[in-house]
């Protein structure tokens, strides 16, 4: 109800702003009665990291009006009525269709969407204004049913090497549920199907060094007890959630960078909304300096070219992409017709 509106007062790079919270009271994790204000009252205490990582960046809000057991739906592009301060950019889909997309440039803004009942936000891996071509390598490893949180790890230390190797600085967070994601700062001097063919050669690089730990299979049943290297997080369009942005799941949590030396004593389910503003107070942002030091995806598309001439081509992209040059037949293995 309107009469129940809360105004909050957010500091930012160019001042303070206010912003209405209506329906302050909704509730949006029911199991911790976590509400519509404490989700601002977080952002407030995280804005500047969170825009710090997140910021100047086509993102994609993950919006749930009644709460995180009810329905969701995505918002990309500013909805009517949205205050100046959010901002939107032309971008290009897969379909080759352009579509403006939202920008978030302050503390301010995310506060709006929350207003707007985002929960989950998903920025893309490039900036506004060179949005073809993205400044982050992205890895998602994913454990796979019969796999946890702590196989990741091992994985995500041997990955961690194989991209020095490479010549390229990582930075790790959780992924807010049971996974890890990796990311290298990488000058924007490539597209997107250049930095996903450098995802794919590390990816078949580690799984060589951990062939009984990890894998590349894109089709489940071919998985295993394994860690998924999800290559096709790297595609244009496809986004996983941002650092410091909240997960809709029960117990509230947050993908949270850490350090390379916390990795092994970390527990995902600890770093939740309750939680990160404390620590963000005293431990401070593991990735502030993410992005001073760019490196360059040459070396990783060398290994590509070497595993192409080795016979090792493309992967399967997700159904709804246009088939690409030289994609493997996008069929499960269970549904090949038999010779």
């Amino acid at each position: 109800m309107a009469g129940d509106a809360v105004v909050l007062t957010v500091p930012g790079p160019h001042g303070e702003r206010e912003v209405r919270i209506s329906s302050p009271g909704r509730v949006l994790w029911p199991e911790l009665g976590i509400t519509k204000l404490d989700l601002a009252n977080y952002f407030v205490a995280v804005g500047d990291a969170f825009v710090r990582a997140n910021g100047d960046r086509p993102v994609s809000l993950q919006r749930f009006p009644e709460g995180i057991d009810g329905e969701q739906f995505f918002s990309k592009n500013p909805p009517r009525g949205a205050p100046d301060y959010v901002r939107s950019v032309m971008v290009v889909y897969p379909s080759a269709r352009s579509h403006p997309q939202l920008v978030i440039d302050e503390p301010a803004a995310a506060v709006w969407a929350v207003q707007m009942n985002t929960v989950v936000f998903h920025p893309w891996p490039s900036r506004a204004e060179n949005s073809d071509n993205p400044d982050q390598l992205r890895i998602d490893l994913d454990p796979q049913p019969g796999t946890d949180f702590g196989d990741a790890i091992p994985a995500a230390i041997e990955l961690r090497a194989v991209l020095r190797e490479a010549g390229l600085d990582t930075f790790i967070k959780t992924s807010g549920n049971r996974g890890l994601h990796v990311f290298a700062p990488i000058e924007p001097t490539h597209e997107f199907l250049d930095v996903r063919h450098a995802v794919i050669a590390a990816a078949r690089e580690l799984e060589r060094r951990m062939p009984d730990k990890v894998t590349t299979a894109w089709w489940k049943e071919e998985r295993g007890e394994r860690i998924f290297v999800d290559f096709n997080q790297a595609n244009r369009d496809r986004t996983m959630a941002g650092a410091y942005s909240p997960r809709a799941l029960a117990h509230a949590p947050v993908a949270t960078p850490i350090t390379w030396d916390e990795l092994e004593s970390t527990d995902p389910r600890s770093h939740t909304i309750l939680t990160i503003p404390e620590r963000l107070a005293t431990v401070g942002d593991p990735w502030e300096t993410f992005g001073d030091k760019p490196g360059r995806i040459d070396e990783l598309l060398g290994w590509w070219q070497r595993d192409l001439d080795d016979g090792l081509g493309e992967l399967p992209f997700p159904p709804d992409y246009p088939k690409m040059p030289g994609e493997p037949p996008r069929v499960q293995p269970s549904r090949a017709k038999k010779p």
